[in-house]
């Protein structure tokens, strides 16, 4: 019932090089199939059909060029990075969030992801690269309280997320410290994380602004003697941002940056960041 129509084996990567297990294959539509015969035959479902293949409704025509891939289940191991596991399986991040419906790079060891191996088309695998974000790498984390605030005390990864007062997307520079920008001071700072989701916590800050309301405002807890309130500046793997908040733990060059998610702000964990100050 199904016309097989050949094997193929992904591009590896830029070098050329292929890895024997990262295959995919294609078949044709005859007449009388069905997603639902293709994907009894595959060993798969209907919805990782349809979404290999850009699919919005069931149908299917004969002559149909379909793509079925090879799935593969990956555990998250300790220090593992989104990145690092998409090179790996020679996929894209954005690929492993979506078969895993995940909404940000935040993992941690013990996570199962499903991979699908092989979807990446050699053009795409020769022609494209990935951007290594600055993304720490997946850690044990434990909360901790501050003011009424969630934070948190390990090495996870950051939050960066697109929001109305950011950019869509904020790629990582890559260039040396800066020598020519006039406009702009960088300073390292140990950053935490906090959340206005705890009980009690009001939710307005220093200047303000009510995060419980504006969950996606990109907000920092700063020292003011060192990143005077209403500052905007740029984190390091958070984006850009407002100074627009204080805190009795924040003195010197430390800042707390704002996550919607109590769960997310715990994974945050604690981390040496750069921070420019932009005005």
């Amino acid at each position: 019932m199904i016309n097989k129509i050949k094997t193929f084996i992904a591009v590896a990567a830029l070098s050329g090089t292929v890895s024997a297990n990262v295959h995919a294959e294609e078949l044709t539509v005859k007449k009388g199939d069905t997603l639902w015969d293709l994907s009894q035959v595959h060993n798969t479902s209907v919805e990782n059909i349809q979404k290999w293949n850009h699919l919005s409704t069931d149908l299917i025509h004969p002559g149909d060029v379909l793509m079925i891939a090879t799935e593969k289940q990956y555990s998250v191991k300790q220090d593992d990075t989104l990145w690092e596991i998409s090179n790996e399986n020679h996929v894209t991040v954005e690929q492993i969030k979506e078969w895993n419906k995940l909404t940000t790079d935040l993992i941690h060891p013990g996570l199962n992801l499903v991979i699908y191996n092989g979807l990446n088309t050699p053009k795409i695998a020769v022609t494209e690269t990935q951007v290594k974000p600055t993304t720490p790498a997946a850690s044990k984390s434990s909360a901790t309280n501050d003011e009424s605030t969630a934070k948190v005390e390990n090495t996870p990864k950051p939050v960066a997320q697109a929001t109305k007062e950011s950019t869509p997307e904020v790629k990582p520079e890559v260039k040396p410290a800066p020598t020519s920008d006039t406009g702009s001071k960088e300073i390292i700072v140990k950053a935490t994380a906090y959340t206005a989701s705890c009980g009690g916590c009001s939710g307005i800050t220093a200047t303000g602004i009510n995060i419980k309301a504006n969950p996606n405002a990109k907000v920092i807890s700063v020292d003011p003697s060192v990143i005077p309130l209403g500052s905007k500046v740029y984190v390091e793997g958070y984006g850009e941002a407002i100074a627009a908040d204080t805190g009795g733990a924040i003195k010197g060059n430390r800042i707390d940056v704002f996550i919607p998610s109590q769960h997310d702000a715990i994974n945050f964990g604690t981390k040496n960041l750069k921070v420019k100050i932009l005005n």
